[in-house]
């Protein structure tokens, strides 16, 4: 049954001040350095005096520094400290690391896993592969939902409702691109009913070819998604069909058993060997599963 979702006006319940405040702090994103009231106010729709007063409110609890010189502000410390205490208490991603590791090193990709924020994906966790996607694509990046793979695998991961609600939020933000997105999120959802992983062919950066998986918890505790790309000279589309995909397809599969408890394996550690100074052989073990 489809949720009813209150509206913030009528929701005596909700803070609205506590949101705004929220909203300040997420408008600042990976490598941005400093941000001013204007910029902020740009980013979240707020006036620009209701911007001023938050970031004032936010600098005297710690949560910002000003940097009175350039009139702009960043993160402090205690802001970064609520996104890694997230990062600690998230078991998927040490459980997720031995095989995505693996992966990368398979299919010689990045792999990623991401959850949603609003119309973004956000990485909380990446192995890079040898064809090492130079692009800023790391812990803490947001991606677009509607034109990347992770973004995809998680639209086609959802209840039917919640996949209706995002798609009507896109449709919003989009404008008069919406009817190219939406052709590519149809695409994604015959790959997904074909092949169950979607592709994303240089939909959202030209040069970057790319698979997703979807992941729900059966905890309740949220809806993932895996991704795995890499330049497109190194990853045709009949490749991303026929190899790369099933690849991050199992991948998903021995995560989702190792969670229900069918299984306890995890891919056994990758190893490799070096000269020592003595000329004798030491052997490197890399690290192996981490239990969540």
């Amino acid at each position: 049954m489809k949720r009813v979702r209150k509206k913030v006006a009528t929701d005596r319940k909700f803070v609205v001040a506590l949101s705004r405040g929220l909203d300040v702090l997420r408008a600042f994103h990976p490598r941005d350095g400093l941000l001013g009231n204007q910029e902020i106010a740009a980013r979240t729709n707020l006036p620009k005096p209701t911007v001023s007063r938050l970031t004032y409110t936010l600098t005297k609890l710690g949560y910002l520094t000003q940097v009175a010189r350039f009139e702009k502000y960043q993160l402090a410390p205690p802001a970064m400290a609520i996104g890694y205490a997230a990062l600690a208490n998230l078991g998927i991603r040490d459980l997720a690391e031995p095989f995505m590791r693996k992966l990368a090193q398979e299919a010689g990709a990045d792999v990623a896993i991401g959850a949603r924020d609003r119309l973004s994906m956000i990485y909380f966790a990446q192995s890079r592969g040898s064809s090492a996607i130079r692009t800023a694509l790391d812990t803490g990046v947001r991606i677009p939902v509607a034109t990347t793979a992770m973004g995809r695998a998680y639209l086609f991961s959802v209840p039917d409702y919640e996949r209706a609600e995002l798609m009507d939020r896109i449709k919003d933000r989009a404008g008069q691109d919406w009817l190219k997105i939406k052709a590519g999120i149809d695409r994604a959802g015959e790959a997904m009913a074909k092949y169950g992983f979607v592709i994303s062919a240089g939909e959202w950066i030209e040069d970057i070819y790319a698979v997703g998986v979807g992941l729900r918890m059966n905890d309740g505790t949220g809806t993932y998604a895996f991704n795995c790309g890499a330049p497109a000279f190194k990853f045709s589309e009949d490749r991303l069909k026929s190899d790369v995909g099933p690849r991050l397809v199992a991948m998903v599969k021995e995560i989702e058993d190792v969670l229900n408890g069918t299984s306890i394996l995890a891919p056994k550690p990758a190893r490799t060997r070096r000269s020592s100074s003595g000329g004798g052989r030491v052997g490197r073990e890399i690290e192996g599963s981490r239990q969540a």
